[in-house]
């Protein structure tokens, strides 16, 4: 499991600019099933994104081809972590310390 922490780089203005195509990218990764939750925060300089993945590496590649970063608006921070414990939800994705 992955937590995403976008930092906005550029005015909201850019960044509002190109939030449609954002958005589009974000739907289509809760289609597939790689997006759990995610939002902006507060103060407005960014957004959170949980996500799951079978790699590292898919997530940089999925970050990639987010909207927010081909226009040069935004800069992720990934956390990786080992959701030991979920909410009733979530029991598919919990996962045993080796």
């Amino acid at each position: 499991m992955f937590v995403l922490e976008l930092s906005y780089t550029a005015p909201l203005e850019a960044v509002d600019a190109v939030l449609p195509d954002h958005v589009v990218w974000l739907d289509s990764l809760y289609d597939q099933g790689v997006f759990l939750a995610s939002g902006r925060k507060e103060p407005r300089d960014g957004g959170v994104i949980v996500a799951v993945a079978e790699s590292r590496a898919r997530i940089e590649e999925i970050i990639a081809g987010d909207p927010f970063v081909e226009a040069g608006v935004c800069a992720y921070r990934v956390t990786e972590f080992i959701a030991t414990k979920t909410a009733p939800a979530l029991d598919r994705y919990r996962e045993t310390l080796p």
